[in-house]
């Protein structure tokens, strides 16, 4: 009985996790199991951290943030994180500010796997876990700049979020700023997810062009440089190119 009870779970995590944000009625039509069972064991995960209800419609169910700490953790054996973490910490000595490595959660938004923090007593700090939307950040945009044009036109139909008054919210705009991060080669967020907060990325790629992490360099608004922005820019390209070198190296 238990063993079914945990096999159960484990199909509506799956479920969850495909088909996010999902209400009780989908899954039950999905899996073929009574509402009554399937509210009860998402109440069950919920709880427990690894599922949480939809902040913009409470009867939809999104992954939990268990889920996504979970995961980094199971990445720190990987191709990815032996590669990224010498240069990161290069990159860290060379700026002195912190340095995030995020990985995309499908068209949901980048996790971050990995940190290393800089020596400044204010600095900026994500916990490894954390999730942040595609459109209003930097480490997103690096990775919707190289998505196919339908999974941007994706995230762009389910509405850009506005978080702060920077934010990208116009299609036209966000468009246009990821063809200038395809031409630059890196990702500029200035105060659009978190006032007060200033961002450089650019994205690790895959052999075939792939998007499958970014590298990061944060740091508060008072420490931003406008002129120095494109050479911050251009180290965080070249460090992103140097980790996807060593993980084709197998370093």
């Amino acid at each position: 009985m238990e063993v079914r009870s945990v096999t159960r779970a484990l199909q509506i995590l799956e479920a969850v996790a495909q088909h996010q944000p999902v209400t009780v009625g989908e899954l039950s039509k999905l899996l073929g199991l009574p509402k009554s069972t399937v509210q009860r064991t998402l109440l069950t995960l919920n709880e427990a951290g690894w599922l949480r209800a939809n902040r913009k419609d409470t009867t939809r169910w999104d992954i939990g943030a268990r889920v996504l700490a979970v995961r980094p953790a199971a990445l720190q054996g990987s191709s990815l994180f032996a590669a990224a973490r010498e240069p990161m910490i290069r990159l860290r000595d060379t700026l002195n500010e912190t340095i995030h490595l995020s990985v995309p959660d499908g068209l949901q938004g980048a996790v971050i796997v990995d940190r290393v923090d800089c020596t400044h007593a204010l600095r900026i700090v994500f916990a490894i876990g954390d999730i942040s939307p595609l459109h209003a950040t930097a480490s997103g945009r690096a990775i919707l700049a190289h998505l196919p044009t339908a999974d941007v036109d994706e995230v762009v139909s389910r509405g850009l979020e506005r978080f702060s008054d920077a934010t990208p919210t116009d299609p036209v705009q966000l468009r246009a700023d990821l063809e200038r991060v395809r031409a630059d080669g890196f990702s500029v967020n200035r105060n659009q997810y978190r006032p007060g907060v200033c961002a450089v990325a650019a994205p690790i790629l895959d052999v075939d062009g792939t998007p499958i992490a970014t590298i990061t360099v944060s740091m508060p608004d008072s420490r931003y440089d406008e002129d120095k922005a494109p050479d911050w820019g251009r180290l965080v390209a070249d460090t992103a190119a140097e980790i996807t070198g060593r993980r084709q190296l197998g370093a």
